[in-house]
């Protein structure tokens, strides 16, 4: 993992992270990650295929599938029905090969679907598309159950185990099968482990066993937990793991659980980056959407949101309502509340807002200042610059110390095509100037306030275009007409 970047549970950052791990395994062994994710998620009332929705910023099936990567040497194989072009097109990659269930019957019927895909003489794992958290050390831990007399499968133990299928043990405390909840006596519906879905096994016994399953159930489709009871009548060991926590294992099916996971994934975020020296103001009010590295004792204050990959120096302070999103932030600097910062680069020491709007292609260098109320696009603005109050500098340069008054605007849009502005060292910009682009302003020039300059300005000139004020004495003011 790359030095200082933030690390995350449930989540990589980087390339390098996803070999962070390698898993050991026999050699000659291949390992099959088949994700089943063909569920048309009718109660998410979406046209957008159920794992396209997002968490953190991410697909829920991308989640998934990075964490499969984490599995070295995996093949990963993507079971997918309901708008697959859709779901091809946004979690892609040349390790991940997609099969379609063109017909839901059933979990066992999909993994079959996938059965063609997979490599001899190996372990598959199969996960869903709709669980998201799931770790790395868990995924692990299931297969290393995997012998060639035993499988892997993950269970947990739920207050409210309702709707879910329940692990069936003998006299001895072994698992044997599962009964689903609709299936499931009374007796047997206050068990309170239960399935997650996710298991491991041999290919080959794979193989072997799905022709095997049936439909004989209330929901006429073929369930892969019959592969518990079929593995049992084999001696084959049924070996139980579970979850660090039961949200590792939380599946998705509606928005409300998807926002309640959401709020679960955003706080465990947070609580990484308070032991690694943020200060949130409020840990509940915090969104990370992406990848985010902090460093020391900056302090981040309610409603602020990080989008794709975003890097905080040292002492950074950050106000309430504040979005962020691809930017490199160095130390020292203040970022006031409701400012919105994309794809810029910020220097040392600089103040940013209340109300800032940075966009795209913006560079701010050490000690700059960008003001309230004021937009800047591909801007380059030189160290000790300010940019105060009200004001618009696109595709523009500006060189040291200049100073920018309110509710000046570079003029770089002609109707057809963009062109730059250029303000040298130690400039002074009047309010209220109009820089018609293409243009520049000489070092240590002057423009006086409400002009408008369409002509390069010299070193050390002083420009302004206004019209010489008259004054009218004794002028009287009009009255209103009463009729």
């Amino acid at each position: 993992m790359e030095k200082g970047w933030h690390s995350h549970p449930f989540f990589m950052f980087n390339s390098k992270q996803l070999i962070y791990y390698p898993l050991i395994r026999e050699e000659g062994m291949t390992t099959d990650i088949v994700i089943l994710a063909a569920g048309q998620g009718t109660r998410m009332k979406s046209a957008l295929p159920k794992v396209l929705h997002k968490l953190g910023g991410k697909p829920l099936l991308q989640h998934v599938v990075d964490t499969a990567r984490c599995i070295a040497d995996a093949k990963i194989v993507v079971v997918a029905g309901h708008g697959i072009e859709r779901v091809e097109e946004a979690v892609c990659g040349n390790d991940i090969t997609y099969v379609q269930q063109a017909q839901q019957l059933g979990t066992a019927h999909a993994v079959l679907q996938a059965a063609p895909h997979l490599q001899d003489r190996g372990k598959t794992l199969v996960l869903y598309g709709d669980v998201p958290l799931i770790r790395r050390q868990t995924l692990v831990s299931l297969l290393e159950a995997v012998e060639e007399n035993s499988l892997g499968l993950l269970t947990v133990d739920l207050p409210d185990p309702f709707g879910y299928g329940r692990i069936i043990r003998n006299a001895q405390g072994q698992a044997e099968a599962i009964v689903e909840q609709k299936d499931a006596s009374s007796e047997q519906q206050r068990i309170t482990e239960v399935n997650t879905g996710v298991l491991a096994v041999n290919t080959e016994q794979l193989r072997n066993w799905l022709p095997g399953i049936e439909n004989q159930n209330a929901q006429r489709e073929y369930y892969l937990t019959d592969l518990i009871a079929i593995a049992h009548r084999a001696d084959v060991s049924i070996e139980t793991r579970q979850p660090v926590d039961s949200e590792e294992v939380q599946g998705i099916n509606d928005r409300l659980q998807l926002a309640e996971l959401e709020r679960y994934f955003q706080y465990q975020t947070a609580v990484s980056l308070m032991k690694q020296g943020v200060t949130l103001a409020d840990p509940r009010r915090f969104d990370c959407r992406g990848a985010l590295q902090a460093g020391s004792d900056t302090v981040i204050d309610v409603n602020c949101v990080f989008e794709g990959k975003v890097q905080l120096g040292n002492n950074v302070t950050i106000g309430a309502n504040t979005l962020i999103k691809d930017c490199q932030i160095a130390d020292n600097v203040e970022i006031k509340p409701n400012s919105l910062i994309e794809e810029a680069t910020i220097g040392d020491n600089a103040v940013i807002g209340p109300f800032a709007r940075i966009r795209p292609g913006t560079v701010l260098a050490n000690n700059t200042k960008v003001g309230n109320f004021v937009e800047t696009k591909k801007a380059v603005v030189g160290e000790g610059s300010k940019i105060n109050h009200l004001s618009y500098v696109g595709d523009a340069t500006l060189g040291s110390n200049v100073n920018v008054g309110a509710g000046t605007i570079t003029c770089n849009y002609d109707g057809v095509n963009k062109h730059h502005t250029e303000i040298e060292d130690d400039a002074f910009i009047g309010s209220n100037t109009a820089l018609v682009a293409p243009v520049k302003v000489g070092k240590g020039a002057t423009v006086g306030a409400g002009s408008a300059i369409s002509k390069n300005v010299k070193d050390n000139e002083l420009a302004l275009t206004r019209s010489k004020q008259t004054s009218v004495p004794g002028w009287q003011r009009p009255e209103k007409n009463n009729r």
